[in-house]
């Protein structure tokens, strides 16, 4: 796997470390008004942790949620398609779906998640990739994949607990 490039585009939206797959994992956290409220996970597009995504965020704490947006790259942020297809091709799902456990893991484990299960929520790879967690992460009680996007093969899901909401 070759090294992801330092992106050109601007830094990632970030405010929150936890540890996540062996190191440090980096994310957006947004809080809701009320200072508790159920989890969501909220899973960024082949671009990166954008001001877009935070921006998801702080409309699902907004609405009472307690919302993670992890940064899958690290720090980077894409600037053109180019760059984005490669950082997403340069993310291995397995390896995504290990660091998406461990800001579940971080979620759950904050005293202002109210929920013993965690939604998720994502657009594009980050689509994709709320069907692979789902798969594998019974803690994963709803998954809303946007236009996800799934790489390789198809995950398992016969031991799918969440309930999916997508287009038919």
């Amino acid at each position: 796997m070759s090294e992801t490039p330092r992106s050109t585009g601007a830094p990632a939206h970030q405010n929150v470390t936890f540890p996540s797959a062996g190191t440090t994992a980096h994310g957006y956290l947004a809080l809701p008004p009320s200072g508790r409220g159920p989890g969501v996970i909220v899973i960024q597009e082949w671009w990166g942790l954008t001001d877009h995504i935070a921006d998801v965020a702080d409309r699902l704490a907004a609405e009472g949620f307690v919302a993670l947006a992890p940064d899958l790259y690290g720090g980077n942020v894409a600037h053109d398609s180019d760059e984005a297809l490669r950082m997403m091709q340069d993310l291995p799902v397995s390896r995504g779906v290990e660091l998406l456990s461990g800001a579940v893991d971080h979620l759950l484990a904050l005293d202002a998640v109210t929920s013993d299960s965690v939604g998720s929520v994502g657009f594009c790879m980050g689509g994709g990739f709320v069907l692979y967690q789902a798969a594998v992460d019974p803690r994963v009680s709803a998954a809303v994949p946007f236009y996800g996007v799934i790489r390789g093969e198809l995950p398992d899901f016969s031991g799918l607990k969440a309930e999916v909401l997508g287009p038919v």
